[in-house]
Formats: C-alpha cells, structure tokens, sequence
C-alpha cells in the first residue's frame, strides 16, 4: 500500500487509536454550473455544506474519542481509588458533554442560515404623502370610485 505524504503521518496514530482517518481534500469542491448571483448563491451553499459536514464530522469523531478516552479513565479510576483520577474523569466527561452541545447549535445554525437564505422582505408602506392640489386629489378620489363600480 502506498500511502501519500498525509496519510504517514496519520497512519500510526490511527493504528494507535483503533479508529481509521479520512483525508479531507479541500481543493475538490463540485462547483455548479450557471453564472451571476444564482452561481455564487450555489457556492455559498456548498460551501456552507462541506463545512458542515466537516464540523459534524469532527465533532463526532471528538464525541467518540471522548467515550474511549471516558472508559479508560474509569478504569483507572477504580483500580487506583485516586480522587485525581475521578476528578479528571469528571473533567473529560463534562468536555464530551460539551461537544455534544456544540453539535446540536451546529444543527441550529446551519437551520439559521437556511432560513434567513429563503426569508422573504415585504415592504409596507404605512405613511403615504400625496403632493398636489386638494383639486387633483378630489379627481384621483372620484376616478377611483369610478373605477371600482
């Protein structure tokens, strides 16, 4: 197996770990075709779903680590009867808790995002100002009436 110059350095940390790595290229990105604003709104668009998948998929990853590492500070914990060791277990526990939670804001933001993206303005005018003679006023009035019979 031939391994490219990324994939050495992570390889033995992988082994070490028991998990396996994936190699993120960021320069391949599918870009849609079409031209102007509807382009670059695509971009956006990808772009905000490859980092949120990135983000999704490092926090899981974190959330995984945080259990191995969770399980084996127990087990220290127990064999050793040290408070150092169920402090720290307390310490890693609330730190995967965390990242959980920063996985569910990332849902809210990114559900943010999408919302603001299809979110219609409506212009309402409350204070309109007719500039004319009363004359010209009364004639739009009566046309208006006439127009609507």
């Amino acid at each position: 197996m031939i391994l490219k110059e990324d994939q050495k350095m992570s390889k033995p940390i992988d082994d070490a770990l028991n998990t396996s790595s994936k190699i993120v290229d960021v320069e391949s990105t599918d870009i849609p075709e079409g031209g102007g604003a509807k382009r670059k709104d695509q971009l956006v668009k990808v772009d905000i779903d490859k980092d949120y998948e990135y983000t999704r998929g490092q926090l899981y990853s974190l959330i995984e680590k945080g259990q191995e590492t969770l399980n084996g500070i127990m087990e220290v914990a127990e064999e050793s009867s040290s408070p150092r060791a169920y402090e720290v277990a307390g310490q890693v526990l609330k730190s995967t808790a965390d990242i959980a939670d920063k996985l569910m804001d990332l849902q809210k933001k990114v559900k943010e995002i999408d919302e603001t993206k299809h979110k219609t303005t409506n212009n309402v005018t409350n204070n309109a100002i007719f500039t004319g003679s009363t004359a010209e006023l009364q004639k739009m009035i009566k046309q208006g009436f006439l127009d609507a019979k």
